[in-house]
């Protein structure tokens, strides 16, 4: 056991580990050892001796007068003071600290204390593996492709840890091999009985968020903000962006000149188109804002009628609705090919948006004259016809 801290400070660093953690890992180490071996009632200490290298065992013993009486579970801890003077000079209520000479273990003893150390290095590590993992929550993260399952399931490595990206996490239409290097966002980090999971994911929209903040100096800095995001992976996203800088112009910013700065998100996304609207605290204006491209009439929120609950009092956990006017020829517009516009301007403003399609002035005048001209075609159509059979009846 000789120069224990010098081996202490090697594994340390193989393990890459700090020089504490490993050295309370081995004390611990030898209590439990001692407890086993020795006598489990005993108050064990372990005290590194710097000069020595090394480590040092004691029990500790609390110094007591003569005339009390000890139970065996007392005498554990517990020393008559006749006894405490063979160790020095001591005073009843001094602790006594009796050294145990660790070079008189057992093999076995020793055997069990490097299986302990292994395990619980091992343990320590992983928890440090996780903690830094778990600092990256919700951020990009890089790593090699490794793997991929028959389900499309994509095995990355990231710091030589496997992480799992689902094919439900994984854009529509991607497909990746062995050696690819990807980027993704940590979705989830845990601990099971296999050990450390990493989960990926390159559909949620932080996702998005995330790569917005890379491209644009504005957001890093906080002069851009990003309310919230909406996606359909692989088909379209908005983005509701705002700053409290009235010189900055927040879509300006994400866009870029000549869109460089969007579309550099837009090609990692698979070429996902990406709408950037202007965030609004007033709802009725966010929700015009996000049925962008579409000319908005007017928008009015719908009061939900919530139920009472055992108190009497009145639950509302029903989604907002916005009634929303728009004339005929922009509601094509405002739900976009397949529904994506509205169902997305609805995920971006939280609430359910119902289009109300009203007939403008001009529309009605076209109507009324298209119907007004219609008989003067048809006494038209018919005088010529009229004209043409008396030139047959002469």
């Amino acid at each position: 056991m000789e120069k224990i801290l010098d081996i202490i400070d090697l594994i340390a660093y193989d393990k890459g580990l700090d020089n504490s953690v490993v050295l309370e890992i081995v004390k611990n180490g030898l209590i439990k050892i001692a407890q086993e071996e020795i006598n489990p009632l005993y108050h064990y200490i372990v005290e590194p001796d710097i000069k020595e290298r090394t480590l040092k065992l004691f029990y500790r013993k609390k110094v007591c007068a003569d005339d009390v009486k000890l139970t065996e579970e007392d005498l554990a801890t517990s020393i008559p003071f006749s006894q405490a003077k063979e160790f020095g000079d001591v005073s009843v209520g001094d602790e006594l600290d009796c050294e145990l000479q660790l070079d008189e273990m057992s093999r076995g003893a020793i055997n069990k204390l490097f299986l302990n150390l292994e395990y619980n290095l091992q343990r320590s590590i992983e928890d440090q593996i996780l903690q830094g993992f778990r600092a990256q929550l919700g951020k990009i993260v890089n790593g090699q492709v490794v793997g991929v399952d028959e389900r499309g399931n994509t095995f990355v490595e990231i710091d030589s840890i496997r992480a799992l990206l689902p094919q439900k996490n994984r854009i529509k239409g991607e497909s990746f091999k062995v050696g690819d290097t990807i980027r993704a966002v940590l979705k989830f980090v845990g601990i099971n009985k296999n050990g450390l999971q990493v989960e990926l994911s390159r559909t949620t929209p932080k996702f998005l968020e995330e790569l917005l903040a890379m491209e644009v100096p504005e957001i890093k800095d906080n002069e851009v903000m990003i309310f919230k995001s909406a996606r359909i992976p692989g088909d379209r996203a908005k983005v509701a962006v705002y700053s409290n800088n009235p010189r900055i112009d927040p879509i300006g910013c994400c866009v870029g000149v000549k869109g460089v700065r969007i579309n550099a998100v837009s090609k990692e996304l698979a070429n996902e188109n990406i709408d950037c609207v202007e965030y609004h605290s007033t709802l009725e204006i966010f929700i015009a804002k996000a049925l962008t491209p579409a000319q908005i009439l007017s928008v009015k929120i719908q009061e939900q009628n919530g139920r009472e609950n055992m108190e009497g009092e009145k639950e509302n956990n029903e989604r907002k609705k916005a009634i929303v006017q728009i004339k005929s020829d922009q509601k094509s517009k405002a739900i976009g090919k397949g529904g994506v516009n509205i169902r997305l301007a609805s995920m971006l403003c939280d609430c359910d948006i119902e289009l109300c399609e009203i007939d403008t002035p001009s529309t009605t005048e076209s109507k009324a004259d298209s119907t007004a001209t219609a008989p003067a075609e048809n006494t038209a159509q018919k005088s010529g016809l009229d004209a043409l059979s008396s030139l047959f009846k002469n």
